[in-house]
């Protein structure tokens, strides 16, 4: 790829579709957050570290930092705000409210929806499971117990509602 040009892309955000023109070495997360005014995915790290810029990225959580704006081109992104009515990420943020696992705030879109993937595949995890799972973003405030009493919470639930 040569990282001299502009590249045009059409890109589907939580079910908008946005044309735009980028350098074809911008991330995914600078796209969002400057053409799009995605402003729930945040820019913690740029590296890939942190986790604050979690996606849904054609089905799979990515951190956005690390993926291109150019490889989005044609694909379907979703972010918490287009997850806001999916059940399943209700009942995630009610649980994240309810267990105090919000402080900041900072890291909660990301976290929520990178939660949210681990529980759409895994369905009846344990809690190292989704300490694990989570291990890739980061959270100063909580120490994340909070946060993997929140998840557990909800997936317990959803195992109880399949008995």
């Amino acid at each position: 790829m040569n990282f001299e040009k502009d590249v045009a892309i059409k890109v589907n955000i939580n079910g908008i579709e946005i044309r735009s023109t980028v350098a074809a070495a911008e991330s995914l997360l600078e796209f969002l957050r400057k053409h799009s005014e995605t402003v729930d995915v945040k820019c913690g790290c740029s590296q890939g570290d942190c986790g604050t810029c979690t996606v849904v990225f054609e089905g799979q959580t990515v951190k956005s930092c690390l993926v291109l704006a150019a490889q989005a081109n044609t694909k379907e992104i979703w972010t918490l705000k287009g997850l806001e009515k999916d059940p399943l990420m209700q009942k995630l943020q009610e649980s994240f409210v309810r267990h105090g696992a919000v402080q900041c705030g900072f890291c909660t879109p990301g976290m929520l929806v990178a939660a949210r993937g681990f529980l759409e595949n895994n369905p009846n995890p344990d809690r190292a499971g989704i300490r694990d799972a989570l291990s890739g973003n980061l959270c100063r405030c909580t120490g994340y117990q909070k946060i993997v009493d929140a998840v557990w919470t909800v997936a317990s639930e959803k195992a109880s509602e399949r008995v």
